[in-house]
């Protein structure tokens, strides 16, 4: 039995080391099929390289995705562009203001061989953005479109060559338009918008931006008075009624009534401190369209906002002149400048029918002090603890400078009814003699030779 037991033992380890041993050719198939199998998954993730869905390779990372070229809007057959030839839209005045004067050139820049147009027009429009509309994020309450004027250059299709083409206009801008304004409630612009259709269906557009200003004539100094009752203080100041933006300004300030005399003793005021600013008030009423009238009440309403902020002021502590013994119980005069401090930006005044209003004070304070004094003059004056705050304001408007400019209607030549007679004419029939002047001997052209 054991001899026969041996070669099955030995059979069985021959067929083990058969099957845990591969051959050399075994060992070169399995490597071909190996090598095969990583190119065929280099190949598909090539094939697969900047598609949406991620791939993972053995390593952990991420195959990263492929950008694609941006895209490059086709170029337009010709362009638009607009020259202003005359000066600065400027409102001299009030809302009874003339107006402003304005003209220009459109000119159609053809950068192809040839382009054919079927139209070309120009809308002057005005536009009155609120900036807290009564609807979140609604045009139709945010913005308000107006359009003062529409010019259509052409009323059937023209060929246009290669080169410049200019159409010029003109227009009259009416003295009562709001100037341009940008603040925290609302904003005004103005802006010429230019439309062209090409014949293949083509838009041509271009915005040019129109700045309106309105500049008010400096009017005399304004002088003002205010009582401080139950005191016998009054207040006279002398300022300027308009101011600007760039620049300062004087303030004549006069105090009266600082003294009140008893039968021993008098009373006396004495400034401690003066302090002065300008603040810039805006309020604006900001409409519902029709899709939100339920929530202001009805048709035509709309909600009100109001902004304050300060652009400019100072404290003073030195430099008024005091004098108890002046008539009328005594004076304290101060002058000081005032100015819109720089970097604020502020609005000039305006007052728009579509509801936007900025106007602007200049409000002074002045902390005073009661003291007791012997009217023999002798001793020193004994504070009584007793101060006041005198608090006082004045409306000023801020507007831009004319600086050497008129208005259009002052530019114009003079019309027909306004230019004088003319000189008379020479006579031409006269019976006699010149008379010559006397003691004087002309001599004849003859005597020459």
């Amino acid at each position: 039995m054991p001899s026969r037991i041996l070669p099955f033992g030995r059979h069985l380890s021959q067929r083990r080391d058969t099957k845990t041993r591969p051959s050399h050719s075994d060992e070169l198939s399995a490597d071909l099929e190996t090598g095969e199998h990583k190119r065929h998954s280099a190949a598909m993730d090539f094939l697969h390289f900047g598609s949406k869905e991620k791939r993972h390779s053995t390593s952990g990372h991420t195959t990263p995705k492929h950008k694609g070229s941006p895209r490059i809007a086709p170029a337009k057959p010709a362009k638009i562009e607009i020259q202003m030839e005359s000066p600065p839209c400027v409102f001299y005045g009030g809302p009874t203001s003339s107006g402003a004067l304005f003209s220009g050139q459109l000119r159609l820049i053809v950068t192809d061989t040839e382009v054919r147009l079927t139209s070309i027009s120009m809308h002057l429009r005005a536009s009155a953005l609120t900036k807290k509309p009564v609807g979140k994020d609604c045009p139709d309450c945010s913005n308000k479109i107006t359009t003062l004027k529409s010019w259509n250059f052409i009323t059937e299709p023209t060929t246009y060559d290669h080169g410049t083409h200019q159409f010029p206009f003109s227009y009259l801008l009416p003295g009562h338009l709001p100037a341009t304004t940008h603040c925290a409630l609302a904003n005004i612009d103005y802006a010429l918008e230019v439309r062209a259709d090409t014949a293949v269906a083509d838009v041509i557009s271009h915005e040019h931006p129109l700045r309106v200003q309105r500049a008010l004539q400096p009017p005399p100094e304004k002088q003002s008075l205010r009582i401080f009752p139950p005191t016998n203080l009054t207040v006279n100041v002398i300022h300027a009624p308009v101011i600007h933006p760039i620049g300062s300004f004087l303030v004549q300030f006069r105090m009266n009534g600082i003294v009140e005399k008893q039968q021993t003793t008098q009373t006396r005021w004495r400034i401690k401190k003066l302090d002065w600013r300008i603040d810039e008030h805006s309020k604006n009423v900001s409409p519902a369209c029709p899709k939100h009238w339920n929530k202001v009440g009805g048709e035509g309403k709309g909600q009100q906002h109001e902004e304050m902020r300060n652009i400019g002021g100072d404290s003073i502590k030195k430099g008024w002149k005091t004098d108890f013994d002046a008539l009328g119980g005594g004076q304290i005069e101060l002058e000081f400048p005032a100015s819109i401090r720089p970097g604020v930006n502020p609005v000039c005044d305006v007052d728009s029918p579509t509801g936007l209003v900025v106007w602007h004070l200049l409000i002074v304070e002045i902390i005073v002090s009661e003291e007791h004094v012997k009217n023999s003059g002798h001793g020193h004056a004994v504070p009584t603890g007793a101060a006041r705050v005198l608090r006082t304001q004045f409306k000023v408007s801020v507007t831009e400078r004319g600086g050497l400019g008129i208005s259009w209607d002052q530019e114009q030549p003079p019309m027909y009814e306004d230019v004088p007679h003319s000189p008379p004419g020479y006579v031409t029939d006269y019976l006699g003699e010149l008379p010559m002047p006397p003691d004087q001997d002309l001599e004849s052209m003859g005597d020459h030779p």
